[in-house]
């Protein structure tokens, strides 16, 4: 069952408490901020130019998940952080003093609840973990807090990432599709997409095992990226599969992401991957907000993730269109583009089941506080969705505190994964051969399945494709709608470590393309 929200002005009143003076009351006189679509410039500007303070911009979002999220049916917020008006008091007090405030400044952000907050129930979707609080703040949360932005609410997931098709946990229920409220969302970031189209936050995180980033911020006409294996730290992010998991920014628009990828990538010492990407992140990532970056590009199509048999044609239409658009913007287009082997990669078994193993490491981290101790407690207990049952009884025999590369037969780790490394250098040297910048396809060929038939329609999931197993950077940027009002999105692979480069190409696309709308149904709040 989804937890009830506090209400917004009790919020107000919960996160100020008293001074001297007696209860602070919230300004109420002046008009809202208009925050449906906003940028983080467009709100840093407004309150450099003193055309607001972060206390209202931060109020209007709250308001506005008072509003809709669930007297429309979302479903997108688990819990609204108490904390927020009195965190963005500290940003009007340190702008009034002229102090040098962080890139993220009052930009109010949405957190997937797999990321520890050390302020706010982090459950994974999983009833079992109700109610605990993590020891500290995930490395990203706290990289964002660093920045100066605001952790507004968190946000609704599949149960245990367990699913790409929907997003409904045991902990808060089910999240629909802002886009068109019987669909799903995809999963199992769709918490976070569906609150960033809504506008109940300016950017938001998510996390990435196969598709969890990318599939939900396509289905709901958002910029996502899910970096190399080693660019970005996933210390704080419950796990579903430590060698796969990627975590990373969902945004209406691609500076946007830019912004907070620019804050959140970069070595971790408690994250044993970002030693394969120590050195190798770029100085700034907004400095690729290029425009004409298309012109001279070289972008392969990958057909064999196009032309399939179970691709919607409306889907393929607007694919289509999309390389028009980039052909007109400069871009080169090399079609088709066949990769060596890789039928024969996307067949091979190229992972392990080490969830049980990974949530053992992760449920230690939180300490004496854990709820659990092994993630087979949930299963025992019968706290799970019906859905989850035999994917989570499927664990059950595996390993509890051995690590993969010890089992027998060993699950190597990525960097030593024969088949994976085969992949990546299958992959790549295709890209070399050709010359290409990247490689395009559908984020998914087909649109989002209704919510009753999120199994039968699940189709067309291009990205569990490629970047999972070869470790590659991948971007989705809005290209368009199909039957009217259902988002569809371009995918863009890069070569390792190549964020930058896959930023500028999908930002002048979309400053070409301006593909996306807001949802109807979500207006601006008046008083």
């Amino acid at each position: 069952m989804k937890l009830e929200t506090i209400s917004w002005l009790l919020l107000l009143l919960i996160s100020t408490g008293c001074q001297e003076g007696g209860e602070i009351e919230p300004d109420l006189d002046s008009e809202p901020f208009p925050v449906v679509e906003a940028t983080i410039a467009d709100i840093q500007d407004a309150l450099r130019e003193g055309r607001t303070s972060c206390e209202q911009v931060v109020a209007a979002y709250i308001a506005r998940i008072e509003a809709y999220d669930e007297s429309r049916g979302v479903g997108a917020i688990t819990v609204i952080n108490p904390n927020a008006i009195a965190s963005a008091r500290e940003i009007d007090a340190a702008l009034s003093e002229n102090r040098e405030l962080g890139a993220l400044f009052c930009a109010p952000m949405l957190v997937k609840d797999n990321f520890d907050t050390h302020d706010l129930p982090t459950t994974a979707g999983s009833a079992a973990l109700a109610g605990s609080l993590p020891p500290d703040d995930a490395f990203m949360v706290r990289k964002i807090r660093e920045a100066d932005g605001i952790v507004v609410a968190k946000t609704n997931m599949a149960e245990w990432a367990f699913s790409p098709r929907q997003t409904q946990s045991s902990s808060y229920g089910v999240t629909a599709n802002v886009y068109a409220l019987d669909r799903v969302p995809a999963g199992s970031s769709g918490g976070t997409a569906s609150g960033v189209a809504a506008s109940f936050g300016v950017a938001g995180l998510g996390s990435d095992t196969g598709n969890s980033i990318r599939g939900p911020s396509s289905h709901l006409s958002l910029f996502g990226i899910r970096s190399t294996i080693g660019l970005t730290s996933r210390d704080g992010v419950v796990p579903l599969a430590f060698d796969r998991d990627i975590a990373g920014p969902m945004t209406r628009t691609v500076e946007d992401g830019a912004r907070v990828f620019d804050v959140v990538a970069g070595y971790d010492p408690n994250d044993p991957y970002t030693e394969l990407g120590r050195g190798k992140r770029e100085a700034d990532y907004t400095a690729f907000l290029r425009p004409g970056a298309l012109a001279g590009a070289r972008l392969g199509v990958l057909r064999a993730l196009v032309d399939t048999d179970d691709a919607d044609p409306e889907v393929i239409a607007v694919f289509e269109r999309a390389l028009e658009d980039l052909t007109a913007a400069g871009a080169e287009i090399v079609d088709p583009v066949e990769v060596d082997n890789f039928e024969i990669h996307l067949e091979a078994s190229n992972g392990c089941q080490r969830f049980r193993y990974d949530m053992y490491v992760y449920l230690k981290s939180l300490g004496e506080t854990a709820p659990i101790r092994d993630v087979m407690e949930a299963y025992d207990s019968g706290q799970y969705s019906a859905y989850v049952e035999s994917r989570l009884a499927g664990h059950a025999e595996r390993p509890l505190d051995v690590p993969p590369p010890q089992w027998d037969p060993p699950c190597p780790e990525y960097a030593d994964h024969p088949g994976r490394q085969a992949y990546l250098s299958d992959v790549v040297a295709t890209m070399d051969r050709l010359g290409l910048d990247a490689l395009l396809y559908p984020t998914w060929t087909n649109p989002p399945a209704h919510l009753d038939q999120a199994s039968e329609e699940y189709l067309g999931d291009n990205s569990q494709r490629v970047a999972p197993a070869t470790g590659m950077p991948a971007v989705t940027v809005p290209m368009g709608y199909t039957y009217d009002t259902l988002p569809a999105g371009l995918q863009m692979l890069g070569r390792p470590y190549s964020e930058g480069r896959l930023i500028e190409l999908a930002y002048d696309y979309e400053q070409h393309t301006l593909h996306r709308r807001a949802p109807e149904g979500f207006p601006e709040l008046t008083k």
